[in-house]
């Protein structure tokens, strides 16, 4: 689920490719505004968006996202699609 490639979009979205295959684009506006997530008002700070070594998202000043959540978000699945060990944990309960 590592992310190969980032492109910002306007609107705080960001067009997304994953290490398998998948392509798609994260609204990250509900985020944009809020705690550390202030720094992407700024007008091009947003835009200085890079994929790290380890296939997250980061920013200057430290500011980074994983890349599970995001698959979840371009997708659309839920986190026991892609961790099954979630699935039966919740059997358990």
């Amino acid at each position: 689920m590592k992310i190969l490639g980032a492109e910002p979009l306007p609107g705080f979205r960001l067009h997304l490719t994953f290490a398998d295959g998948i392509e798609g684009v994260a609204d990250l506006s509900d985020m944009a505004g809020k705690g550390v997530f202030k720094a992407w008002l700024e007008p091009t700070f947003f835009k200085q968006v890079r994929v790290t070594d380890h296939g997250a998202l980061t920013w200057p000043e430290d500011l980074d996202l994983c890349f599970d959540a995001l698959y979840l978000k371009v997708t659309g699945k839920q986190p026991e699609e892609l961790f099954p060990i979630l699935k039966r944990s919740l059997v358990h309960f």
